[in-house]
C-alpha cells in the first residue's frame, strides 16, 4: 500500500444502489489470504461468462476506462457481510476512491484499512459526477475535498487517523509497528520485577 496526497482521475460508473460484497467478490473467491490477483475476480458474476470470456459491457472493462481509480457508485455500497476480501480485490482492480451517496460502515472501515478512501457525497452531486464520468476529478487529501472540473471544492469526512494512515500508506498494524521502539521503552521502564 502506497501513500498519497492528491489523485487525478476520471471515474468508472457503477450506479446499481445496494450493491453488496457478494457482488463485489462472491464468496468462492474468499479462499485466499493474499490481496494479489483479487482484481480479475472483482464483480466477478457481472464481468465473466461461465466459459471465462468476458460480458461484453461492463464499465471497468471498457478500454476508455483503463487505470481509472475513482469508482463513482450507487447508494447504499457495500452492504451485505463484511468481507475485507471485497476492498481488496477493488484496490487490486485499481479503485483508490469509491464515492457514493452511501457506504456501508463495515466497507468504509475496511476499506480505510486497507487503502482505500471511501467518500459519501449527497445524491444531486453523485447524480451530477455519474453523467460525466470522463471528467478529470481531483481528490485532496490534505483538504479531504473532492474537486471536479471547475469547482466548487466538495468536502468530505474522515477521521484524522485514517487520513494519516492512507497519506503515509500504512495499515493501522504498520503505524502501531512504527512505534514499536517506544512501546518497548515503555514496557522496559514499567516492568514489574519477579520475586
Amino acid at each position: 500500500m502506497s501513500g498519497w496526497r492528491h489523485l487525478r482521475s476520471r471515474s468508472v460508473v457503477l450506479a446499481h444502489a445496494n450493491i453488496d460484497t457478494d457482488q463485489i467478490l462472491p464468496a468462492r473467491f474468499l479462499t485466499t489470504t493474499s490481496r494479489e490477483g483479487l482484481g480479475r475476480h472483482a464483480f466477478h458474476d457481472w464481468r465473466w461468462r461461465d466459459d471465462g470470456t468476458l460480458i461484453p459491457g461492463f464499465p471497468f472493462d471498457q478500454p476508455g476506462n483503463a487505470g481509472r481509480s475513482i469508482l463513482l457508485a450507487g447508494a447504499n455500497f457495500g452492504c451485505g457481510s463484511s468481507r475485507e476480501h471485497a476492498p481488496w480485490a477493488l484496490a487490486d482492480l485499481g479503485v483508490r476512491v469509491v464515492v457514493s451517496t452511501g457506504i456501508a460502515d463495515i466497507f468504509r472501515n475496511n476499506c480505510l484499512k486497507n487503502g482505500l478512501l471511501p467518500v459519501e457525497l449527497d445524491a444531486p452531486i453523485v447524480s451530477k459526477l455519474m453523467e460525466r464520468p470522463d471528467d478529470e476529478l481531483l481528490v485532496d487529501l490534505d483538504r479531504c475535498e473532492l474537486v471536479p472540473p471547475g469547482g466548487p471544492p466538495l468536502p468530505f469526512a474522515l477521521d484524522r487517523f485514517s487520513r494519516l494512515c492512507l497519506l503515509q500508506g500504512l495499515d493501522q498494524l504498520e503505524y502501531l509497528l512504527g512505534y514499536a521502539d517506544r512501546i518497548s521503552a515503555f514496557e522496559a521502564r514499567h516492568a514489574t520485577p519477579r520475586p
